[in-house]
């Protein structure tokens, strides 16, 4: 399973796998690049950690769906 990131950087709001370094989508705003990490992750099995414009995480979303943890609050 892949784990990405959703970042404030420069100005813009970025996806990025953990470990790459190069952002896989990057939007102007945070509900622009979610709504493409939607449409992103369709058919893939992956981690979203979605942080504050602070770095603080936010929010963790497993692709698809069914891949969540039974023990997650989510």
């Amino acid at each position: 399973m892949d784990n990405y990131h959703i970042k404030s950087h420069d100005g813009h709001w970025d996806l990025t796998r953990q470990g790459a370094d190069r952002a896989s989508i990057s939007k102007p705003t945070k509900a622009e690049v979610l709504e493409a990490t939607h449409q992103f992750m369709a058919g893939k099995t992956g981690s979203v950690k979605i942080h504050r414009a602070d770095g603080t995480i936010e929010e963790e979303r497993t692709y698809p769906r069914s891949a969540d943890p039974s023990t997650s609050k989510g």
